[in-house]
């Protein structure tokens, strides 16, 4: 593997928390967090290997005062940014109960992005486990990256992550 950032948000809730977790357990690669909300086009050309962390319906989703932060705000560097040449994984946050037809869709439409501007996706999982309706982040029978609940399957967690690491440190 080589330099890693992990670029997250929303910041102080579950994928900040999940972001931590994953940082922790490759720390051996020392990645740098940097959340969404500070983060420029530039800070992405700094490294080439990059994981996204971003949730489907979050803080920012419900409360006014959040709105123009964090995902809202970066994701015009990434459609305009080009990942030629980086490899990137996305974990996505998602709710599998109440929003069964729209599982961690925010993760497929920035994978869609990346794949787009050039970027080698990487961590596609199987959905082989998880129980959803639909959703954006399925392609080709596995999903863009590692979807995640922590409203309704916390306990999962930590096993999904440690599986996604050792798929990582493979492809990377």
């Amino acid at each position: 593997m080589s330099k890693i950032a992990i670029f997250y948000g929303p910041e102080n809730g579950a994928v900040h928390r999940v972001a931590k977790l994953l940082a922790a357990k490759i720390e051996d690669q020392k990645p740098d967090l940097i959340h969404v909300n500070e983060a420029s086009a530039v800070d992405m050309t700094r490294y080439d290997t990059i994981i996204f962390g971003i949730s489907t319906i979050g803080r920012d989703t419900w409360d006014q005062k959040f709105g123009n932060v964090d995902w809202s705000k970066f994701m015009p560097t990434v459609t305009s940014f080009d990942f030629t040449g980086k490899k990137v994984a996305i974990f996505g946050l998602g709710d599998h109960i109440t929003y069964a037809y729209h599982f961690v869709n925010s993760m497929g439409v920035l994978a869609k992005l990346v794949v787009k501007n050039g970027g080698q996706l990487l961590g596609k999982v199987t959905p082989d486990g998880y129980t959803f309706q639909d959703s954006e982040a399925l392609e080709s029978g596995l999903f863009l990256g590692l979807p995640l609940d922590e409203d309704f399957e916390p306990e999962l967690t930590e096993d999904r992550l440690n599986c996604w690491v050792e798929q990582l440190k493979k492809e990377f």
